[in-house]
């Protein structure tokens, strides 16, 4: 089991790793097979103490415990070094504080878990995000704007010279969301609309309740039909509206795509294509019928395991789909005049793959990894790592802006743009704070970035405008 794998590189975190506050013994032993636990283990997950912000170098940590027996026992163990421990509640429960040291490397380091009376063990992971300075902001121009509240991606018309803009507030039901033009060049807002009534649901309680509205996510930009399409996460479905005004033309029944999260279009063949979270699925629409065409099946190279569709980015000088599994950590590449899947590549050292970009010109594949912090570049003739680079906590998307011929990755813990060249490296850290979500180009040299409040409470939720200083 590889979370056991304690590499050098980070073996010098147990060392160093101090409790902060008074932790409980560790258990007296127990004889060997005496009592087994016949009730499913305890878990412990980690969080900075500082709410909203990574676990970084330096900062304290709150451990926190469920699920255990009251007065149990727990200590927590790196290798065979106690680094900390608490007694349950009496609802099972525990929080105690850790002290992660200065010169602690950044990475996913496997906790052991350890409970007494009855004994278990369990691994927790505790992911320490690297600290990425930020640089060379002077050969930007940064320009803000807050529209809305909610921002979640952002997407550009040539047609228009404009930018079409989501958002949605809160968990279901959502009863506030916008969907958005801005003037490409100002982020003035041109046109704005809430979507329509969404069916009613069954509460938590079992009691109904009203189904707010069906709100707007992911977005993608048709200009061969002035329409712009979005993700309707909630009800599992699509929508087309009109660029001109913003009016609906198709609302697609719910369950259409299971919480479909990106939606993107291949102007030149009339398609779009729908990402189905949490299912192998990418579904294809026929833009000109507005209808469902085909769906297509992506299977893992995992054995066992079922790729789950998140980020797409289509590259129409590629003619090229490219898909990012969250769960399995791998990347489709699919032929978009066949829609035939033609690869699917494992991406090493990531973990929580979920943003995805492509570059033509190099053939190479940009993947964002939210669970290990980093920006992982593949061959796309082979699959073979081009370079690994840390961009900070959290990186959630990526955009490859071809004019530049940078990669623009956002990272929702660190709130930054990290700029790198097509070889990983890294040219620029541009401040976006506090949770940067997305972020898209214009194909001019521009990028177009979605920022969200994240934790706390003034809302202000914003659209960054990057342009090159000359």
């Amino acid at each position: 089991m590889t979370n056991f794998t304690i590499t050098r590189r980070i073996a010098g975190l147990a060392a160093a790793l101090a409790v902060s506050v008074a932790a409980a013994p560790l258990a007296q032993a127990q004889s060997a097979f005496s009592t087994p636990e016949r009730l499913d283990g305890g878990q412990v997950s980690f969080a900075s103490a500082e709410r909203g912000r990574p676990v970084l170098a330096g900062g304290e940590v709150v451990a926190t415990g469920r699920g255990f027996r009251p007065n149990q026992s727990v200590s927590l163990l790196y290798g065979q070094t106690r680094i900390g421990g608490a007694t349950a509640n009496a609802e099972g429960g525990f929080e105690t504080r850790l002290s992660v040291p200065a010169n602690a490397v950044s990475g996913n380091h496997p906790i052991v878990v350890v409970a007494d009376a009855p004994y278990n063990a369990e691994i927790a992971n505790l992911k320490v995000s690297p600290t990425v300075p930020l640089s060379n902001e002077a050969s930007y121009r940064i320009t803000s704007v807050q529209p809305t509240r909610g921002l979640y991606q952002t997407a550009y018309s040539a047609k228009r010279n404009a930018v079409f803009a989501t958002s949605a507030v809160g968990r279901p039901p959502v009863r506030q969301s916008e969907l958005l033009r801005l003037n490409a060049d100002t982020l003035a807002v041109e046109a704005r609309i809430t979507p329509a009534a969404a069916p009613g649901r069954t509460g938590r309680d079992g009691q109904p309740q009203d189904g707010g509205v069906f709100a707007v996510y992911g977005v993608g930009v048709d200009d061969a039909h002035d329409t712009v399409w979005v993700t309707n996460s909630r009800q599992n479905t699509v929508a087309v509206y009109r660029q001109s005004d913003l009016s609906l033309v198709r609302q697609f029944e719910p369950g259409t795509v299971n919480h479909a999260r990106d939606v993107v279009i291949d102007e030149q063949d009339g398609k779009a294509y729908a990402s189905a979270t949490f299912e192998p699925e990418i579904v294809v629409f026929d833009t000109a019928a507005l209808s469902v065409s085909k769906r297509i099946k992506i299977d893992s190279t995992v054995r066992g395991e079922t790729f789950s569709a998140a980020s797409v980015s289509y590259d129409r000088a590629a003619n090229r789909l490219y898909v990012a599994s969250n769960s399995t950590n791998e990347i489709a590449v699919i032929n978009t005049q066949t829609d035939a899947v033609e690869h699917v590549y494992p991406v090493p050292g990531a973990r929580s793959v979920i943003g995805v970009a492509h570059d033509a010109q190099t053939n190479r594949i940009f993947v964002a990894a939210q669970g290990t912090d980093n920006l992982v570049i593949l061959n796309g003739a082979d699959g073979s790592v081009v370079a690994d680079t840390p961009v900070g906590a959290g990186a959630l998307n990526v955009v490859f802006e071809p004019k530049s011929r940078r990669a623009f990755v956002s990272t929702f813990g660190a709130g930054t743009v990290t700029v790198t060249d097509v070889d990983g490296q890294i040219v620029a850290n541009l401040p976006a704070p506090p949770v940067a979500n997305h972020v898209s180009t214009d194909g001019r040299g521009n990028v177009y970035a979605a920022v969200k409040s994240g934790w706390s409470s003034d809302g202000n939720d914003s659209v960054l405008f990057i342009r090159p200083a000359r």
